[in-house]
């Protein structure tokens, strides 16, 4: 059977020895079924936005600043209304229509990336009006991530989740891929205002995409369901107990996503600095790296899929090995100037990260009752951002006051430890 294939039969086995009914439309592959399709289309368009606006932004600041740290402040500007508003968000995302805030956030994103830059003149386009935009779109993205992944249990089967999720992931590889790619072109044409003007249709369509999206009934969890009724208050102390006390493999998961999320944050926002600094590159130069980034998220993603089927030990033990290799690879950067072998070692590096969301997202989806699986997500969230922002704003110092090599180095270090706890997820997860 196909990894990305339902099998032909009506009815597929739980891990707690139910069985759970798939819709007729999901025996055949997610990609060609209506919702997943749909689903994964407005991924593909908004995440090419992400991927032009992302550089079109750190580029703009970098150039007017020329100063690592108030580059990194767009880094930390999308990490604060997680952090913040989080775990609240997802209680709401648990008692309101998640197609909701799945539209609402694209709308309010084109708006803000598109139409705004479009509607001020360049000599008013400023640095701090920049970062406001910026804290704006980064709110709307932490009501639609939340909303997106706990929409994956509505219509698609649980034995397909870390299918599923590797390939909404792949939307991101393509839009690292032919973003920036697209983006260091457009920039070097028109500059970066005009970029992010022509960017905001890319939500627009995505948008239009999830209003077709029919959201049905979530499969049930590995644990027994929970229903939601009482306040907000209530429903985010059960979401808060859960994590705590009742599923601590997930509070494990929690400490090992935020020491992935305090390299990869860094390493995402700080490479133009080190491309530009160590290599000598231009905005065309560091949008094809950028990309090569994304080839290895892709051939990860791809790579996923055949192991969907595995038990949940062994996939997290791809954690493991994934961001071992990934961060001998980040630290190697330090030493190779020749581009070629830089693109090389982005791809690889880009296939270790790629193999952590996917899981985590499944661990999430699997181990959640499926009226939990906001709130879970927004406590997860924050505890990535957190750890996120740190990474960041610790990365931006150490770079700006002993070098770019300094700074590639540490990066590397959080990796391999993230290396170290996914292998301590897999043993309890194993050992549950």
């Amino acid at each position: 059977m196909k990894p990305w294939a339902i099998s032909p039969t009506n009815r597929t086995s739980a891990h707690d020895g139910t069985e759970e009914q798939v819709p007729a439309e999901t025996r055949r592959p997610l990609l060609l079924t209506r919702n997943f399709g749909l689903i994964w289309l407005s991924q593909l368009v908004s995440q090419v936005g992400d991927g032009v606006s992302n550089l079109a932004l750190l580029w703009f600041v970098y150039s007017i600043t020329g100063s690592p740290v108030k580059t990194t402040i767009i880094g930390l500007i999308h990490t604060i209304p997680p952090i913040v508003l989080g775990p609240f968000i997802g209680v709401y995302v648990d008692r309101l229509p998640k197609k909701f805030f799945l539209i609402g956030s694209n709308v309010f994103r084109a708006v803000l990336m598109g139409i705004i830059p479009c509607a001020v003149s360049t000599d008013t386009f400023t640095v701090n009006l920049l970062y406001g935009l910026v804290f704006l779109d980064a709110m709307a993205m932490a009501m639609f991530s939340p909303a997106l992944t706990s929409s994956v249990p509505m219509i698609v089967p649980r034995a397909q989740f870390t299918a599923a999720n590797a390939l909404i992931q792949s939307t991101t590889s393509l839009g690292i891929i032919f973003g920036p790619a697209v983006s260091g072109v457009g920039i070097a044409l028109f500059g970066s205002q005009e970029v992010l003007c022509l960017n905001g249709a890319t939500y627009f369509v995505a948008a239009l995409c999830l209003g077709m999206v029919r959201l049905g009934v979530a499969q049930p969890s590995a644990v027994e369901p929970e229903t939601t009724g009482g306040s907000a208050w209530q429903d985010f102390k059960e979401g808060l107990a859960f994590v705590a006390t009742k599923q601590r493999v997930i509070l494990l998961l929690i400490l090992t996503a935020g020491c992935y999320g305090f390299g990869a944050s860094a390493l995402s926002t700080l490479f133009p600095v080190f491309a530009r600094k160590l290599l000598g590159l231009g905005p065309v130069e560091v949008g094809y790296l950028w990309s090569s980034l994304g080839i290895g998220l892709l051939v990860m993603s791809v790579v996923l899929l055949w192991c969907t089927e595995r038990i949940l030990a062994d996939r997290v033990n791809i954690i493991f090995w994934a961001s071992a290799v990934s961060g001998l690879a980040i630290v190697a950067l330090v030493w190779m100037k020749d581009i070629y072998v830089v693109s090389i070692l982005m791809i690889v590096i880009g296939g270790g990260m790629g193999a952590f969301t996917p899981i985590a997202w499944g661990v999430v989806q699997e181990l959640t009752p499926r009226m939990m699986v906001g709130r879970v997500l927004g406590l997860y969230g924050t505890g990535a951002m957190t750890a996120a922002i740190s990474g960041i704003s610790v990365f931006g110092q150490i770079t700006e006051r002993f070098g770019e090599s300094t700074g590639i180095a540490g990066i590397g270090a959080t990796f391999l430890l993230t290396a170290f706890f996914g292998s301590w997820l897999s043993r309890s997860i194993r050992n549950r």
